[in-house]
């Protein structure tokens, strides 16, 4: 039986005044939609329109054209009732106060809020309760947000590049905090550019180029869109620009040191020839890794806009 919708945008689009009369279109039709229980990425490059899609599934923006529901009502409506919540990049801290007295702050403008002590603790901060916001490092000030947005209980937690600022250990207890959310049905949408924490933690992947979206599906499925593998192998550096243009199934041959890496849509038949008509050795075929897939698949997106304009 399919999930029940928790997310729902339809033809999204939001443009922007730059200098003079002219505008940008950050977002140009994006489409998604979000089953409760799920966890999804957001990934694109800068100014590929992730956070201002974010903006308006949060209703923080509102489209030029198209529509956001969120659990089947309007975003206003879903936020008042405590249903969603987000960690955001932008947005401010009061750097006079503890990080205690934050927390404690907050939860006193929600109707039923999470106990604090318990938020703190499941956001990584129970150890920080009396020091000042404005001595906390970049990373301590994304995880207290982290709390503020798990006291109204969420259904649907929306997290904007949230782990920017920590270093690799506060990011791994970050995750590790996220997925004990994540595993008791809490719905997460997240937009990185860290491509190994969407590897890693993501049901599913959305890729976002240009304000569209170009791929959407598991990480394997994306992977499978850059088409191709890498043949990799040490050989006579005379032979390279034979091999180019010789070989089966080549695309481009990069040389790095002393071995020459040969993108090809026919690895087999590649790795073949090279062992019978050179003296390559110390053969080794890559498929390609979710960076490649990104690459191709947002660069091309990003390049079409661009001759669009």
């Amino acid at each position: 039986m399919t999930s029940p919708l928790a997310l729902e945008a339809r033809a999204l689009t939001k443009s922007f005044r730059t200098r003079g009369s002219d505008s940008v279109r950050a977002v140009d039709g994006v489409d998604l939609a979000v089953r409760q229980g799920e966890v999804v990425a957001v990934l694109g490059p800068n100014g590929a329109g992730k956070t201002t899609t974010l903006d308006m599934v949060l209703g923080l923006t509102r489209p030029d054209s198209g529509s956001v529901r969120l659990f089947g009502v309007a975003p206003d409506e879903a936020v008042a009732a405590g249903r969603i919540a987000a960690v955001l990049q932008s947005g401010g801290l009061l750097g006079d106060f503890t990080v205690g007295e934050t927390v404690e702050i907050i939860a006193a403008t929600h109707r039923d809020p999470a106990p604090v002590d318990e938020v703190m603790r499941r956001a990584g901060i129970a150890e920080l309760g009396g020091r000042l916001v404005s001595k906390c490092s970049g990373g301590e000030q994304q995880r207290l947000k982290f709390a503020l947005a798990l006291l109204p209980d969420p259904d649907l937690i929306v997290l904007d590049e949230p782990t920017a600022g920590m270093d690799v250990e506060s990011r791994r207890a970050f995750w590790s905090a996220m997925r004990e959310d994540a595993g008791a049905g809490r719905t997460v949408l997240f937009a990185t550019h860290y491509l190994e924490e969407a590897d890693a933690f993501a049901d599913r992947i959305v890729m976002i180029a240009g304000g569209r979206v170009v791929a959407d599906g598991s990480t394997a499925a994306i992977r499978a869109q850059a088409s191709g593998r890498t043949v990799s192998a040490v050989v006579d550096p005379a032979s390279v620009g034979w091999i180019r243009d010789t070989a089966p199934g080549v695309r481009e041959v990069t040389v790095r040191g002393d071995r020459v890496e040969i993108a090809t849509d026919d690895s087999d038949a590649t790795a073949r020839f090279l062992f019978a008509h050179s003296d390559a050795h110390d053969v080794e075929i890559v498929a390609h890794d979710l960076e490649d897939a990104f690459v191709a698949l947002t660069s091309s997106a990003t390049a079409e806009k661009e001759t669009l304009r």
